[in-house]
């Protein structure tokens, strides 16, 4: 049988791999070994036309399925990792039939939650993490997708201006559905409370670790953050037909948890006295938005947010409150961000996204200017950044140079709170 590459663009180059060989025994220069969670399938990293691609090796037509979902996903603007093709048609040498192979594009600058917890963390760093982990099931079940096998094993997760960002990994379970019912949301978070609580108690009887927690509450802080957003997207409000302040109300608190509303449901009572709102068509992604109108940028919506604070405090400080946003953007992204960000050494590049640098270092001017009793400008705090705190970070992107399963956690993650000289 012959090779099949299916594929939106495929690359000449992914014949050069040995597909011939079970993926468990690939090996050479192309292979690039990163930090890798859990998983029930065999996954290797490989460097293919200068990007890195995941590869795991399960049967014909559940690779199809998980592609063609990731595919739809990726289209409804959903975080998870970005396929790239299935590779179908293996045989070994002696002609025995092979599974097939998922491609999905490396995720830059994640790494899966054992290597968040490869060394102590906070009370704080975990919190952050299964909220995270949260606000993605919120969003999937939005769109109507039942995962089927919600855990932490398979999920990414990237620093977004000081909390996290969730991505989901493995959708071979999952299914998209015009919507969901409250049975099948529950029935996900069944799951979730499972996998999550079994998750942290392997972390505590691999390590002996007691900073983590008790894996019953952490996994239950999940199922209740969940429903806590859940009814702020979703949920229905009555007021007074004299409080109609209170409709804005609710948008901006749907707008400062990250989410736009496209529609709203409003209807009264008999009377007339009483106003009933209920979002309808909620999409995620609000502040990240609004930057990438303004700036063009791509970032995180935490990263989204923090960047438009200080681009509205520029607006205030440089008095242009009265002149069109989009022209006030482009001076703050040319005399405040781009400097920082095209200035950022090549060889402390790896360390961090550039958006989450920009943030660091915003971090940083707040604790100078505590320091030293008056502000400081961006760039005075980008210079003493550069100097004191971003080289003793681990690189987040780079790969490491041995097999990820050998090598510590710790070598290619380090969350431990940083220590200031103020």
């Amino acid at each position: 049988m012959p090779l099949q590459i299916t594929a939106s663009r495929p690359d000449p180059a992914l014949l050069d791999l040995p597909w011939s060989l079970p993926l468990e025994q690939w090996d050479g220069p192309f292979m690039a070994h990163l930090p890798r969670g859990i998983s029930r399938h065999i996954v290797r990293f490989v460097k293919v036309s200068g990007r890195v691609l995941a590869i795991k090796e399960i049967t014909e037509d559940i690779a199809r399925r998980e592609y063609a979902t990731l595919r739809a996903l990726r289209r409804m603007e959903e975080p998870t990792v970005r396929p790239f093709g299935v590779i179908s048609g293996r045989e070994d040498a002696d002609g025995t039939p092979l599974d097939a192979c998922l491609l999905t594009r490396h995720l830059q600058f994640s790494l899966p939650y054992r290597a968040v917890f490869s060394r102590e963390v906070t009370p704080d760093t975990v919190i952050r993490l299964i909220d995270a982990l949260a606000v993605l099931l919120v969003r999937l079940h939005l769109a109507g997708f039942w995962w089927g096998d919600v855990s932490l094993s398979n999920t990414l997760f990237r620093r977004d201006a000081g909390a996290f960002s969730a991505y989901l990994v493995d959708a071979e379970t999952g299914q998209i559905l015009p919507s969901l019912t409250r049975g099948q949301r529950e029935h996900d978070l069944d799951i979730a409370l499972v996998n999550i609580a079994g998750e942290f108690m392997d972390l505590q009887a691999e390590g002996g670790r007691d900073d983590v927690g008790d894996p019953v509450d952490l996994a239950g802080r999940v199922v209740g953050r969940y429903h806590q957003l859940w009814q702020e997207l979703t949920g229905v409000e009555r007021f007074a037909t004299g409080d109609r302040w209170r409709v804005d109300e609710r948008i901006r608190r749907l707008n400062s948890l990250g989410f736009d509303v496209d529609e709203l449901a409003l209807s009264t009572d008999l009377s007339g006295r009483t106003v009933q709102v209920q979002p309808k068509v909620v999409d995620a992604g609000h502040h990240s938005r609004r930057l990438m109108r303004l700036t063009g940028l791509d970032v995180q919506e935490n990263q989204a947010r923090r960047l438009l604070n200080d681009l509205d405090s520029f607006r205030a400080d440089t008095g242009r409150q009265t002149e069109r946003e989009e022209s006030v953007a482009h001076t703050w992204m040319t005399q405040i961000y781009e400097p920082i960000v095209s200035n950022i050494p090549p060889d402390l590049q790896a360390k961090l996204e550039p958006a989450e640098i920009f943030h660091e270092v915003l971090e940083h001017r707040w604790y100078m200017s505590e320091r030293v009793g008056h502000d400081v400008t961006t760039l005075w705090a980008f210079v003493d950044y550069l100097n004191t705190e971003l080289p003793r970070r681990r690189d987040e992107e780079a790969l490491v140079a041995v097999d990820a399963t050998e090598t510590p956690m710790s070598a290619a993650f380090d969350d431990s709170p940083t220590t200031r000289q103020e």
